[in-house]
């Protein structure tokens, strides 16, 4: 076999590369985010309690915004009702950001982490944040 070595060699330089992201971070995942509800809607609230558990919000709520735009812009269907029977203004703006208008504490904490970059801002205008 001609110039085997080096065909050898260049197999293993680049298994090295290939390979180099997944050895170099072992043991060094991230932390997971706390994203913070400390808003004072949030804080006048006696139930601090979302539209839906805790987590479904945290796995599902994607889901649920698209069901939302679909219900409002679609459908003409601007009520919401939960899980618990309880009815909500589907409003990404006066429901969810009411609530959680610290976005770059709340939202962008999570999206950073797990690499998404959500288009909710494409169409919505984004919360001025308060000092």
């Amino acid at each position: 076999m001609y110039n085997g070595g080096k065909i050898l060699l260049g197999i293993l330089i680049f298994l090295a590369l290939a390979t180099f992201p997944f050895y170099n971070n072992i043991g060094k995942a991230d932390v997971e985010p706390k994203p913070s509800i400390d808003t004072p809607a949030i804080q006048k609230l006696s139930e601090k309690k979302c539209i839906e558990p805790t987590a479904f919000m945290k796995a599902e709520h994607m889901v649920l915004l698209n069901e939302w735009r679909d219900l409002a812009v679609r459908d003409n269907n601007r009520v919401y009702v939960a899980g618990d029977g309880k009815k909500y203004t589907i409003s990404l703006q006066n429901t969810c950001m009411k609530c959680h208008s610290n976005k770059k504490e709340f939202c962008d904490k999570c999206h950073n982490y797990a690499g998404v970059s959500p288009y909710c801002w494409d169409c919505h205008l984004a919360p001025k944040e308060g000092k």
